[in-house]
């Protein structure tokens, strides 16, 4: 394992405490130019909560890269563009029975992962940290992506049987077989969305998609989602909303 302790945590940051887990956990940490929030938010991660941290980084150039290496995190740098192609290139690196996708802009809250592995261990396939599910709320929405997300998780529970407050949300734990029983790191079920709508999209909508329509056991626990940290905003919310959308409605019929 590359990081045998974390950062230090600041002086004032919250507490949590390090549940026992049943479960062997790899945190993966997408990034492209956030430097700014890797320093405020990775330092309040505590070795303890997981197993495995893999920085996952789309090309920076702000030098993220080189603080994650200088402080000892596991670095794999994606040879092709899109969340989900970096997620397929880094899955032989990924050792945890359990992933955690995070965002370390700001959006996700680290002292959240402790209640997100202890739920897995319940026997749960994902549990998801939801933006909509009270008490929590999202201070990162705007009307535009509060509107989407809204839609698109409608949308996926009418079609494929979800009972989701939030499909969308990139802060998720899931276990790490069901990427393969649930054909994410197949190419065929993105190749046609992403050329119709010239866009790279990733795996979380599907994932919420198939994992209702498999009838796997999943959960949600209330999680906010404050302001990004530095860094640009990188949605491309029409074109992500348009192929996010031909998935959910083809999966209707060509997805057992």
């Amino acid at each position: 394992m590359a990081t045998t302790e974390l950062l230090p945590r600041p002086t004032a940051a919250p507490t949590a405490p390090a549940a026992r887990r049943a479960c062997s956990v790899t945190l993966v940490v997408p990034t492209l130019n956030e430097i700014i929030g890797m320093k405020a938010i990775m330092p309040r991660i505590r070795a303890a909560w997981v197993d495995q941290v893999i920085v996952l980084d789309g090309g920076s150039t702000d030098g993220t890269v080189e603080w994650a290496r200088e402080n000892g995190y596991e670095v794999h740098v994606q040879s092709e563009p899109g969340i989900r192609h970096a997620y397929r290139e880094v899955l032989p690196k990924v050792r945890g029975d359990v992933i955690v996708t995070f965002s370390p802009d700001g959006n996700s809250v680290p002292e959240l992962l402790p209640e997100l592995i202890a739920k897995i261990d319940e026997g749960y396939d994902m549990v998801i940290a939801s933006r909509y599910k009270p008490p929590a709320k999202s201070a990162d929405d705007d009307l535009v992506t509060a509107f989407g997300n809204w839609l698109f998780t409608r949308t996926v529970n009418l079609l494929h049987g979800g009972r989701y407050t939030d499909a969308m949300v990139i802060y998720r734990a899931y276990r790490t077989r069901i990427i393969r029983e649930l054909e994410l790191d197949q190419d065929r079920w993105y190749r046609t969305p992403e050329w119709l709508f010239r866009t790279r999209i990733s795996w979380e909508p599907l994932l919420s998609a198939r994992a209702a329509r498999r009838g796997l056991k999943v959960a949600e626990i209330p999680g906010d989602e404050p302001p990004r940290l530095g860094g640009e905003r990188k949605l491309q919310v029409l074109k992500w909303g348009a192929a996010y959308y031909f998935q959910f409605v083809r999966d209707v019929f060509c997805w057992r």
